[in-house]
């Protein structure tokens, strides 16, 4: 049965304090256009992009007020990354310009049973140049109702790492939500630190969790099963182990081949499990930033919804996401609200 959707009232307090705000590095990726490889082209299209910033421009899609914490290169790529964050209305007073490169990706993007394939060229860049000093957290967590983070940030470099860390204990005095995506990438941590001791650190400064069965098996050295059984028992092994976190969201992910995905929403809350109908993707556009198109549309619902109508939002959006090109989720609410209340035959609007 498709979920009506019912706003919720804010209390009073929360509703002076509406910005959410993302930390985390603004790339350029460079892409080949029609599915070629790399050796097939002779030009390449360029979309910036980033885990965080792009749940910040899909918020801010969304209406929502955000505000967006980097460096970025002082030079004209960093000033067209800038004029980006603009566009999609992101705040930008917490964008630093500093004299080293940003960073880049190549994406290959697959088609049927071949592969999207992702190179990165980030190990130097402006945002892995980061440091706690640059950033005035006090100042820009003062009228914030969520902080948001995900594993790729303080995997960048010692300085994110600190920075990072920084802005959930300020976060913490000032009773700012704390919503973390700790995806893990083991290719990205090179400077020294141990992954999971650092994960561990920041999930326990953390409220939500974006996250699966494996993240958790990563985060407690366990061996949890991915079905219902296993990720209600995962959920609530991690917040018993970290009580600063109440609810963990995940995103179900079935790929038939790289054109056709099948993804669902689940929940633990602390009290009840909660689950989305299984939307298909049959002819995937572009996967990039479809995990982030999930966290954008929680966050947004849960600012606007309970649980259960957050839940399917986010999912809605993520398939969404799935339709077109380039690391952004560029729908409106109305957009998500009708793939999430079932309608999914995908009619022309006239």
């Amino acid at each position: 049965m498709p979920v009506v959707f019912y706003m919720c009232y804010m209390q009073e307090e929360a509703s002076e304090k509406r910005k959410t705000v993302t930390f985390g590095e603004v790339l350029m990726r460079l892409s080949p256009s029609d599915n070629r490889k790399l050796l097939q082209a002779n030009h390449l299209d360029f979309f910036f992009g980033g885990t965080e910033m792009n749940v910040a421009a899909s918020l801010a899609h969304l209406g929502v007020e955000v505000q967006h914490v980097t460096n970025v290169s002082n030079d004209i790529v960093g000033e067209a990354a800038i004029s980006t964050l603009r566009k999609y209305g992101i705040g930008i007073s917490a964008v630093n310009k500093v004299d080293f490169p940003l960073g880049l990706y190549f994406l290959e993007v697959g088609s049927s049973m071949r592969s999207s394939q992702v190179a990165y060229n980030r190990r130097n860049s402006s945002f892995a140049n980061i440091s706690p000093e640059q950033v005035d957290w006090e100042a820009i967590l003062s009228k914030s109702a969520f902080l948001h983070w995900s594993g790729i940030s303080p995997a960048i470099s010692e300085g994110a790492y600190q920075t990072l860390k920084a802005g959930l204990e300020m976060a913490s005095q000032k009773g700012v939500l704390v919503t973390s995506d700790p995806a893990y990438r083991s290719n990205l941590w090179k400077y020294g630190r141990n992954s999971k001791e650092v994960l561990k650190e920041l999930i326990s400064l953390s409220n939500i969790f974006i996250g699966g069965v494996s993240e958790i098996n990563e985060i407690l050295d366990s061996e949890y099963s991915s079905d219902e059984e296993g990720f209600i028992a995962a959920a609530k092994a991690l917040i018993a182990e970290y009580p600063s976190v109440t609810k963990v969201f995940d995103k179900v992910r079935t790929s038939v081949n790289a054109s056709w995905q099948k993804i669902y929403g689940r929940a633990w809350t602390g009290k009840e499990y909660l689950t989305t109908s299984e939307l298909e993707i049959t002819n995937v556009v572009d996967r990039i930033g479809t995990g982030d198109a999930f966290a954008a549309g929680l966050l947004y619902g849960l600012q606007h919804f309970e649980d259960q109508e957050a839940l399917d939002f986010a999912n809605a959006a993520c398939a969404l996401k799935h339709t077109h090109v380039g690391d952004v989720n560029l729908v409106s609410v109305e957009e998500v609200l009708e793939v999430a209340n079932g309608k999914t035959d995908g009619r022309i609007k006239r």
